[in-house]
C-alpha cells in the first residue's frame, strides 16, 4: 500500500498555503494560496481555509480515506493543547476560536495544530537541512522574531506551549525582537542614515554594495549572534536552522554573525555547531505543519 497523504496548512494573517506530501516528505502536488484576508469574518476565513484543503486532496487525485491527517501551522499566540487561536493581532475575527475541533468536525480526520515557527523548523528538521540531526534549534527571522526546538524528531512545546517565545526576552532598551526582525533592519538603517527603508530593500542596496546598507546587515549579525548564542549555551543543538525572508539575506549578515557568536559559546560548540539556512522555501511551513500528522 502507498504511503498516505498528510496535509499541512501554513497558515498565517496575509496567506494559506496548504499542500500535502507522502510520510517520506514527497510533495504530491501543486500547494494552494490564498490570501487570509484576516479582518473579515471568521466563517468566511475558515470557507477559504477549508476550500483550500479540498483542492489539495482534488489535485493529489486521492479520496478522502487515503489521508492520515491534518496539521495546521498557525501564527500566534496559541493554546496549543486545545487548538485554539488565543488573542492574534492578525486574524482579529478568530480570537479565541477553537480551529482544530472546527476543522475536525469538518473533515473527520485527525488534526494536529502548532506555532508557524514551530512548523516551519519543523519541516526543515524533518526533510530540510537539519536532516539526521536530533537535536535542533530554529530561528524564523522575518516581520518579527520565532524560535523553534526540536528534540528527537519532535516539536518542545514546552509546560504552557511557550518554548522558544523569546522574542520578548529583554536586550538593550528594549527586547530581542526590536533589533532581530524585519522591523529591527529597518531600524539599525535608520540609526545609521537617517533614511526610512524595508528590509528588502534594504537587501536590495546591499547587493549594489551601498556602505550603509552594508554596515546594517553587519550590525544585525551582531545581534543575530546574541539571540543565537543564549540558545546554543542552553541547548547544545547540533544545528541551528535560520528561515524566513531575513535569512535571504545571509551573504550579508554571516561574518559578523559567526565573528560575535563563536566568542561568546562553549568551546565545544564553538567548533562543532553549524549555523545553516533553512532550504524547503516557502513551502517550509505547509510540510512542517503536515510532519505534525506523523
Amino acid at each position: 500500500m502507498k504511503d498516505r497523504m498528510l496535509i499541512g496548512v501554513d497558515f498565517g494573517g496575509t496567506k494559506i498555503l496548504t499542500g500535502a506530501i507522502t510520510e517520506k516528505g514527497e510533495i504530491l502536488c501543486e500547494p494552494v494560496k490564498v490570501a487570509t484576508n484576516g479582518h473579515e469574518s471568521h466563517e468566511k476565513i475558515i470557507a477559504r481555509l477549508t476550500s483550500s484543503i479540498d483542492e489539495v486532496i482534488r489535485r493529489s487525485s486521492v479520496r478522502i480515506d487515503d489521508v492520515k491527517g491534518i496539521g495546521l501551522g498557525v501564527t500566534g499566540p496559541l493554546d496549543i493543547k486545545y487548538g485554539i487561536i488565543l488573542d492574534c493581532p492578525q486574524l482579529p475575527t478568530l480570537h479565541y476560536f477553537p480551529l482544530k475541533k472546527t476543522v475536525e468536525e469538518h473533515y473527520h480526520l485527525p488534526v494536529y495544530m502548532n506555532n508557524d515557527a514551530n512548523c516551519l523548523i519543523y519541516g526543515e528538521a524533518l526533510f530540510g537541512s537539519g536532516v539526521g540531526k536530533n537535536c535542533v534549534l530554529g530561528f524564523t527571522l522575518g516581520t518579527g522574531l520565532g524560535c523553534a526546538i526540536i528534540m528527537d524528531k519532535k516539536i518542545f512545546n514546552g509546560s504552557t506551549s511557550s518554548a522558544g517565545e523569546i522574542w520578548l526576552s529583554p536586550y538593550g532598551n528594549g527586547t530581542i525582537e526590536d533589533m532581530v526582525s524585519g522591523a529591527g533592519v529597518s531600524k539599525i538603517y535608520k540609526e545609521i542614515c537617517g533614511q526610512e527603508k524595508s528590509a528588502l530593500e534594504i537587501e536590495l542596496l546591499a547587493e549594489k554594495r551601498d556602505a550603509s546598507a552594508l554596515k546594517t546587515w553587519q550590525e544585525f549579525g551582531k545581534h543575530l549572534a546574541a539571540a543565537i548564542s543564549w540558545g546554543i549555551n542552553l541547548l547544545d543543538p547540533e544545528i541551528v536552522i535560520l528561515g524566513g525572508s531575513i535569512s535571504n539575506a545571509f551573504k550579508f549578515f554571516s561574518s559578523s554573525m559567526e565573528d560575535n557568536l563563536r566568542k561568546h559559546i562553549c568551546r565545544t560548540p564553538a567548533e562543532r555547531t553549524k549555523i545553516v539556512c533553512a532550504k524547503l522555501g516557502s513551502n517550509a511551513g505547509f510540510i512542517g505543519a503536515a510532519c505534525l500528522a506523523l
